[in-house]
Protein backbone atom coordinates (compact mmCIF):
# COMPACT_ATOMS: atom_id res chain seq x y z
CA UNK A 1 0.00 0.00 0.00
CA UNK A 2 1.06 3.43 -0.42
CA UNK A 3 -0.46 6.59 0.70
CA UNK A 4 -1.94 9.37 -1.92
CA UNK A 5 -0.81 11.90 0.08
CA UNK A 6 -2.55 13.92 3.33
CA UNK A 7 -6.35 14.57 2.69
CA UNK A 8 -6.50 17.43 5.09
CA UNK A 9 -5.03 19.41 8.24
CA UNK A 10 -6.99 21.09 11.01
CA UNK A 11 -6.06 24.03 13.41
CA UNK A 12 -7.49 24.82 16.60
CA UNK A 13 -7.98 28.70 17.46
CA UNK A 14 -8.10 29.81 20.91
CA UNK A 15 -10.36 32.94 19.43
CA UNK A 16 -12.23 31.63 16.57
CA UNK A 17 -13.64 34.91 14.85
CA UNK A 18 -10.06 36.08 14.40
CA UNK A 19 -8.44 32.54 12.95
CA UNK A 20 -11.13 32.64 10.92
CA UNK A 21 -10.18 36.11 9.57
CA UNK A 22 -6.83 35.20 9.08
CA UNK A 23 -7.47 32.21 7.09
CA UNK A 24 -9.92 32.89 4.92
CA UNK A 25 -7.29 35.77 3.63
CA UNK A 26 -4.57 33.23 3.65
CA UNK A 27 -6.34 30.04 1.94
CA UNK A 28 -7.94 32.30 -0.58
CA UNK A 29 -4.51 33.70 -1.17
CA UNK A 30 -3.37 30.23 -1.57
CA UNK A 31 -6.39 29.40 -4.06
CA UNK A 32 -8.12 27.18 -1.83
CA UNK A 33 -11.65 27.70 -1.69
CA UNK A 34 -14.44 27.67 1.39
CA UNK A 35 -16.13 24.16 1.37
CA UNK A 36 -17.78 24.54 4.81
CA UNK A 37 -18.15 28.07 6.65
CA UNK A 38 -19.94 27.82 9.95
CA UNK A 39 -20.12 28.12 13.55
CA UNK A 40 -16.51 27.59 14.77
CA UNK A 41 -15.64 25.53 11.51
CA UNK A 42 -14.11 26.89 8.37
CA UNK A 43 -12.88 24.57 6.00
CA UNK A 44 -11.09 25.04 2.58
CA UNK A 45 -9.44 23.00 -0.43
CA UNK A 46 -7.61 23.59 -3.21
CA UNK A 47 -4.30 22.02 -4.35
CA UNK A 48 -5.24 18.87 -3.60
CA UNK A 49 -5.28 19.63 -0.14
CA UNK A 50 -7.62 20.92 2.47
CA UNK A 51 -7.53 22.75 5.35
CA UNK A 52 -9.60 23.64 8.44
CA UNK A 53 -9.80 25.84 11.48
CA UNK A 54 -12.00 24.88 14.28
CA UNK A 55 -13.08 26.76 17.76
CA UNK A 56 -11.15 25.65 20.47
CA UNK A 57 -12.85 24.94 24.40
CA UNK A 58 -13.82 28.13 26.35
CA UNK A 59 -11.02 26.73 28.81
CA UNK A 60 -8.64 27.67 26.30
CA UNK A 61 -9.24 31.03 25.26
CA UNK A 62 -6.66 33.16 24.75
CA UNK A 63 -3.32 30.44 25.36
CA UNK A 64 -1.21 30.09 22.46
CA UNK A 65 0.83 27.49 20.78
CA UNK A 66 3.60 26.34 22.13
CA UNK A 67 6.37 24.83 19.18
CA UNK A 68 8.29 22.53 21.58
CA UNK A 69 5.27 20.58 23.31
CA UNK A 70 4.04 17.61 22.13
CA UNK A 71 1.83 17.67 19.39
CA UNK A 72 2.08 19.70 15.82
CA UNK A 73 5.34 21.72 15.71
CA UNK A 74 4.49 23.28 11.84
CA UNK A 75 2.37 23.05 8.76
CA UNK A 76 4.20 23.58 5.35
CA UNK A 77 2.32 24.35 2.25
CA UNK A 78 4.58 23.52 -1.22
CA UNK A 79 4.92 26.24 -3.30
CA UNK A 80 4.78 25.48 -7.31
CA UNK A 81 7.30 28.12 -8.23
CA UNK A 82 10.08 29.68 -5.88
CA UNK A 83 9.08 33.67 -6.65
CA UNK A 84 5.49 32.02 -4.84
CA UNK A 85 7.16 32.21 -1.38
CA UNK A 86 8.51 35.74 -2.23
CA UNK A 87 5.02 36.49 -3.28
CA UNK A 88 3.50 35.01 -0.18
CA UNK A 89 6.35 37.22 1.79
CA UNK A 90 4.74 40.46 0.07
CA UNK A 91 1.50 39.06 1.19
CA UNK A 92 1.70 38.82 4.16
CA UNK A 93 3.22 41.47 5.40
CA UNK A 94 -0.09 43.36 3.94
CA UNK A 95 -1.75 41.54 6.65
CA UNK A 96 0.22 41.92 9.90
CA UNK A 97 1.42 38.32 10.20
CA UNK A 98 4.05 37.58 12.25
CA UNK A 99 6.95 36.84 10.29
CA UNK A 100 9.59 34.36 11.67
CA UNK A 101 11.98 34.15 9.19
CA UNK A 102 11.50 35.76 5.54
CA UNK A 103 12.11 33.86 2.29
CA UNK A 104 15.56 31.87 2.62
CA UNK A 105 17.66 28.76 1.69
CA UNK A 106 17.97 26.08 4.10
CA UNK A 107 19.85 22.35 3.57
CA UNK A 108 16.75 20.44 4.28
CA UNK A 109 16.50 19.46 0.63
CA UNK A 110 18.32 20.81 -2.91
CA UNK A 111 17.26 24.51 -3.35
CA UNK A 112 14.92 24.08 -0.36
CA UNK A 113 13.60 27.81 -0.34
CA UNK A 114 10.80 29.02 2.69
CA UNK A 115 9.36 31.36 4.64
CA UNK A 116 8.07 30.71 8.00
CA UNK A 117 5.27 32.76 9.75
CA UNK A 118 2.54 32.57 12.39
CA UNK A 119 -1.30 32.31 12.75
CA UNK A 120 -2.98 34.54 15.37
CA UNK A 121 -2.38 31.99 18.11
CA UNK A 122 1.42 31.12 17.64
CA UNK A 123 0.86 28.30 15.33
CA UNK A 124 3.61 28.52 12.78
CA UNK A 125 3.09 27.95 9.09
CA UNK A 126 5.41 27.68 5.69
CA UNK A 127 5.24 28.03 2.52
CA UNK A 128 8.34 26.31 0.42
CA UNK A 129 9.51 25.43 -3.00
CA UNK A 130 12.05 22.75 -3.82
CA UNK A 131 13.10 22.25 -7.68
CA UNK A 132 11.50 19.46 -9.49
CA UNK A 133 10.34 17.11 -7.21
CA UNK A 134 12.99 17.09 -4.14
CA UNK A 135 12.97 14.47 -1.94
CA UNK A 136 9.51 13.39 -3.05
CA UNK A 137 11.09 12.01 -6.27
CA UNK A 138 13.34 9.05 -4.76
CA UNK A 139 11.52 5.63 -3.44
CA UNK A 140 10.73 5.55 0.32
CA UNK A 141 13.29 3.55 2.47
CA UNK A 142 12.34 -0.15 2.29
CA UNK A 143 12.79 -2.45 5.56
Amino acid sequence: MEINGIAHMFVTASDFARSREFYARLLAFLGMKPVIDGDGFYYCVGGRTAFGVRAGDAAYAGQRFVQERVGLHHVSFRARERGDVDTLHDFLKTIGAVIVHPPEEAPWAPGYYSVLFEDPDGIRLEMNHVPGRGLLAGDAPKD
